[in-house]
């Protein structure tokens, strides 16, 4: 049973590989799977990276066998490798997890000095409207940080994600321009979603990129998307649920997206 906030606040509709289709409506989310499913080791997808982009040419996940960070921005999919290192994503590659948008921004704001992470997010939640349930966000710019991470490529039988982020590589960068993408989702997202700012980045030289662990923008343009629709493409013998995460599943949670 969904959460009932979920039902107010997002209109979320699963779907199965066989009901996939082309989509190029603005402002809807499309995600492959779940991150709940992804802790657990699901790390076989069946989306290939040519149906997801006619699902949005903005977004964020990674590939099978969790091979390295993967994101796309203006439609051009890329991943990062074990060392951060990028290469372009061949569209026959298959997906375990990813969200996408047809990014269409209707808030747009500048960053004039810099800021910590924190300072970031409270700045783009006050720019939303109140009652936003979920969000595509694109920061561009310089950064006087960046800090990121990737994970090597895995092999059956999978273990769960919270062990695969111990052999994380974690690197920094300062004074790098580059974009970060991403999505916000609230609180009672988490199983299905990342809650909070998940967001990952890519140089402006199109050679370093990672999941963002930290980064602090200096001057930036900052756009955002708000949405309201969510379709999620379930995978076999992955169902949609209910949200909610145990305590100990959120303690996991937390540790995959912010170790290091």
């Amino acid at each position: 049973m969904l959460d009932e906030r979920w039902i107010r606040s997002l209109h979320v509709e699963s779907l199965r590989r066989d009901e996939l289709h082309a989509e190029h409506t603005p402002h809807v989310l499309f995600q492959a799977s779940t991150i709940g499913a992804l802790l657990e080791g699901a790390f076989d997808g069946d989306v290939t990276f040519a149906e997801l982009a006619e699902h949005g040419d903005l977004g964020l996940g990674t590939l099978n066998g969790l091979d390295g960070e993967m994101l796309c921005v203006d439609g051009e999919f890329f991943r990062a490798d074990i060392d951060g290192a990028i290469n372009r994503v061949d569209p026959g590659e298959r997906t375990p997890f990813a969200v996408v948008v047809w990014f269409q921004p209707t808030i747009e704001l500048q960053i004039a000095e810099p800021l910590s992470f924190e300072e970031l997010a409270s700045r783009l939640d006050a720019a939303l409207p109140a009652g936003t349930a979920s969000a595509a966000v694109r920061v561009e710019g310089e950064f006087e940080l960046v800090r990121a991470r990737s994970v090597p490529r895995q092999h059956p039988p999978y273990r769960p994600l919270t062990e695969v982020v111990a052999e994380q590589t974690v690197f920094e960068r300062t004074d790098v321009r580059g974009t970060m993408v991403g999505f916000r989702f609230p609180d009672y997202a988490e199983g299905i979603e990342v809650s909070g700012y998940h967001l990952h980045f890519i140089s402006e030289d199109r050679r370093l990129g990672g999941h963002v662990l930290d980064a602090r923008p200096a001057r930036a343009d900052v756009r955002l998307d708000p949405s309201a629709d969510l379709h999620v493409e379930l995978p076999p013998g992955v169902e949609l649920g209910d949200p909610g995460l145990h305590a100990e599943t959120r303690e996991a949670l937390d540790k995959v997206e912010h170790a290091g």
